[in-house]
């Protein structure tokens, strides 16, 4: 999706199939979650960017659901400890969000830092799980406080 956003996507050759089954599943998926059904996505993707990049969005996968860390934590878990500021633009650029959960990603001091998408949609996505988590405790991580705010997570 990101090529095609960005006007680098290769010519369609003769032999090309669409196939609309990722997308379909990429829905599904993505209405469970705004249903409080599902904590988790199992898609299959690549993502393009950068080695940097695909580490940052990587680690964000790790971040258990309702739950969050800072951008010096996660710079922290991929090795680059002092990289806050780099952990901030990859997140910035994650082609995915919510599928790759940035929103998780807040400031040492617990403000919420950037989201692409509006702190208002930042501040509501982590309170939706916050609220999913309190009718489905099953899915709590250990460190969770069950607060409408996820806490901050320095593990």
């Amino acid at each position: 999706m990101t090529k095609l956003a960005d006007g680098s996507a290769p010519e369609i050759t003769s032999n090309w199939r669409q196939d609309d089954a990722p997308f379909r599943a990429a829905c599904t998926q993505l209405t469970a979650y705004f249903e409080g059904e599902t904590e988790s996505f199992d898609l299959d993707m690549t993502l393009a960017g950068t080695p940097f990049q695909k580490r940052v969005w990587q680690e964000l996968c790790n971040i258990p659901y309702g739950c969050a860390i800072s951008y010096a934590e996660l710079a922290r878990r991929i090795g680059q400890p002092g990289s806050s500021r780099a952990v901030g633009g990859a997140n910035g650029r994650n082609p995915i969000s919510i599928i790759v959960p940035c929103h998780r990603v807040i400031g040492a001091d617990g403000g919420l830092g950037g989201y692409g998408g509006g702190l208002d949609r930042k501040r509501w996505l982590l309170e939706h799980e916050a609220e999913v988590l309190a009718r489905h405790p099953q899915w709590r991580h250990p460190l969770f406080t069950g607060a409408i705010t996820p806490r901050l997570l320095e593990v």
